[in-house]
């Protein structure tokens, strides 16, 4: 017998299951109903898509659309300053990840030869290099230490710096800018300065990456003279963001959640091999980037519902990625798991173009992490573990640990 669940009054974002898993809402939406009409604040009658058959279709739809500047994109929760969307917002220059084709196919095609696989494994020991490097300094701190701060950031940043070409001196600047865009409930103007001044940062690079390019991404881009100073800056806003943020929120939340999984971890830490198949089940069990955006571009049916033209439709990757139609015992973390076909990455055209290097970054920073502290542990309660709830990309805010030795 089906369950009936209400409609939803603005997107369910409270973890009140635990810290690694969907909103108790969600999930029994999930169940009841995986496409489901949705109240967003504004009053707009969008919808929710929760069931991983319904999500890996829309996302593989073109008519479900990415844009902002077609129709009003609504948003799902409430936001300090947001005046109601009146009329669709501008289109950011170099935002592929806002766009549809053919715009989005000019821009990204221009990217895939810098983020094939070939490119990506010939990295693969300098990454592991840059690991080893972050490991050796954590290592000579004085625990309790913050593993966010020590470890789980300073590593992607150092390797999206290098390849992108932006100074790694400049860190705090673009990492607190880059945080607070990221924060949910921000007011607009705190929002649009961070923004702003991320932006005139890039935009000032990849001005001098045109007039002296240097051997890495951002240079390779600005030798096409076909892209403007602002879609640069665009692209490199994406890459600079989504090139950091995700990865380190990766390592912090799924260092975490392998503390609270004792057996898991000891399993990987028994065999190594077993790593490859542990990152893409972290990935599966955490996905950390859960909310997405689609605006419907006319009438279409999906999961035995019509969404109508003019709709805002929010998908959730981390309720699909627990779908127990699509994976057995999906609120396990279950290092064996085979879980590839998991939509952590995102399905379709969007798909992340950074998730080999993503996988490199977690295989080699995991491997190293279980392998030089065998005595890691919470140095605070797991409840008292700041969750980044507030946040458009799901981690920590801070992770104490400590430990007793160390490996060489």
């Amino acid at each position: 017998m089906t369950r009936t669940v209400p409609i939803p009054d603005g997107l369910p974002m409270e973890r009140d299951a635990g810290p690694f898993d969907p909103p108790r809402q969600i999930t029994l939406l999930r169940e009841a109903r995986p496409v489901s009409p949705m109240v967003f604040p504004d009053g707009h009658q969008g919808w929710l898509v929760t069931g991983y058959d319904a999500v890996r279709r829309l996302m593989a739809d073109t008519r479900f659309s990415s844009r902002q500047d077609i129709g009003i994109l609504h948003i799902p929760y409430e936001t300090p300053g947001m005046p109601a969307a009146t009329e669709p917002s501008p289109q950011p220059p170099g935002m592929f990840i806002a766009m549809d084709p053919p715009d989005h196919t000019r821009l990204r095609r221009k990217l895939t030869g810098a983020f094939t696989v070939k490119r990506m494994k010939q990295l693969e020991e300098h990454i592991i290099d840059i690991v080893e490097r972050q490991l050796d300094e954590l290592a000579r701190l004085t625990p309790p230490v913050d593993l966010v701060r020590e470890f789980a950031l300073p590593v992607p940043s150092l390797v999206i710096c290098e390849l992108l070409g932006v100074p790694y001196a400049d860190r705090e600047n673009f990492q607190a800018n880059s945080a607070k865009f990221l924060v949910r409930d921000q007011k607009l103007e705190e929002k649009i300065a961070a923004y702003t001044e991320l932006s005139t940062y890039l935009s000032e690079l990849v001005t001098r990456k045109r007039a002296v390019p240097g051997e890495d991404i951002l240079s390779d881009l600005a030798r096409h003279d076909d892209l403007t100073i602002e879609e640069l800056t665009g692209i490199a806003f994406l890459l600079l963001l989504a090139g950091h943020e995700t990865t380190a929120n990766m390592l912090a939340l799924g260092t975490f959640a392998l503390l609270e999984h004792p057996e898991q971890l000891a399993e990987l830490r028994a065999d190594p091999d077993l790593l490859p198949d542990a990152v893409e089940e972290l990935l599966r069990y955490l996905s950390i980037a859960d909310i997405f955006f689609r605006y419907a571009t006319e009438d279409i049916e999906l999961g035995g519902e019509t969404i109508p033209e003019g709709s805002t439709v929010i998908v959730s990757l981390l309720a699909a990625n627990r779908d127990p139609l699509r994976f057995d015992n999906p609120d396990t973390l279950d290092v064996h798991r085979k879980a590839r076909g998991h939509l952590s990455f995102g399905h379709g055209i969007h798909q992340c173009l950074g998730q080999q290097l993503a996988r490199i970054e977690m295989r080699a920073g995991f491997a190293g992490l279980l392998r030089r502290f065998p005595t890691l542990e919470l140095a605070v309660p797991a409840g008292e573990v700041k969750l980044k709830t507030d946040m458009n990309i799901y981690g920590v805010h801070e992770l104490p640990v400590t430990w007793t030795e160390t490996a060489p």
